[in-house]
């Protein structure tokens, strides 16, 4: 039966909603972080938010905002190149939106305590970096360049934007104080942290080795009950000498639990490692947003 064209067409608009609405939601939060806490305090942030921040503070009668978008705009070659159509026209969505979010958003958050601020900062931040990285854009900046990293070379998306801000954490203790780059050091730590938990933290997957008598069954019930796939692979014990077989399995954080009870119940002698996996693609059990 042919798709009725109608039908696509919103099913392609909601999509587009459903992903400027992340890109919103996030860059809202970016800009409370920012505008309320970052800016009030004069702390810097990280990559071309910081680079932007710099500018401000050297420059006060420039807009934030502004600053930000001229920053952006060489590095969108890259997002053309590299990643493809699609997460470059949502990312200059992105850049457009934070940058008005930067100008619009203006909130004060009544903390005192310094080190209470940054981490209250860095959190609402990586919560809203990483709400932007689930959609299929970006906010710009240094985003574009760990999603490339992420694709071509399986490099975390806080580990990278890590690396990338230190040299605003050097340009912090260069320019204005050593206190400011260490309050900036937490920061970066604790937003890149979020980062990671929010764009796969929460849907990481558990790979599960299993080696029992009673593989078969096992096999079985995975298959049947927890409706995930299965591999099975040879094995010799190193001390008996005998030929194993080795059932190896994807499971999301909900399943897991229900796999080891299945385990037990069959074969309560059975040995089992359960380690956590960096990203997974594939259909229905990938993690991976699909930038």
């Amino acid at each position: 039966m042919r798709k009725r064209p109608w039908k696509s067409t919103i099913g392609t608009t909601r999509k587009v909603l459903w992903n400027l609405g992340l890109i919103s939601l996030g860059s809202a939060l970016c800009a409370v972080a920012i505008n309320g806490i970052l800016v009030p305090r004069e702390f810097l942030s990280g990559g071309f938010t910081g680079a932007a921040l710099v500018i401000r503070y050297l420059l006060p009668a420039l807009p934030l905002g502004g600053i930000y978008l001229v920053l952006n705009i060489p590095l969108f070659a890259l997002g053309w190149k590299f990643v493809g159509l699609r997460f470059f026209f949502y990312s200059i969505a992105g850049m457009i939106i934070l940058s008005g979010a930067l100008e619009l958003i203006n909130v004060t958050l009544p903390i005192q305590d310094k080190l209470l601020s940054v981490l209250l900062a860095g959190i609402i931040t990586g919560a809203g970096s990483g709400i932007i990285l689930r959609s299929l854009g970006s906010a710009g900046g240094t985003d574009i360049l760990s999603v490339i990293l992420l694709k071509r070379y399986s490099v975390r998306l806080g580990t990278t934007i890590l690396a990338f801000n230190s040299i605003i954490m050097i340009t912090a203790s260069i320019l204005f104080s050593l206190e400011r780059a260490l309050y900036t050091l937490i920061y970066l730590y604790v937003s890149s942290y979020v980062i990671n938990l929010v764009v796969t933290g929460l849907s990481q997957r558990k790979a599960v080795h299993i080696i029992s008598s009673q593989w078969e069954e096992i096999s079985h019930e995975i298959i049947e009950k927890i409706r995930r796939g299965v591999t099975i692979t040879r094995g010799r014990g190193g001390y008996t000498g005998r030929e194993v077989q080795i059932l190896y399995a994807v499971v999301n954080f909900r399943e897991l639990s229900r796999l080891k009870q299945v385990i037990r119940r069959v074969d309560p002698d059975a040995f089992v490692v359960v380690t956590d996996t960096l990203e997974v693609m594939g259909h229905s059990i990938g993690n991976q947003p699909h930038w």
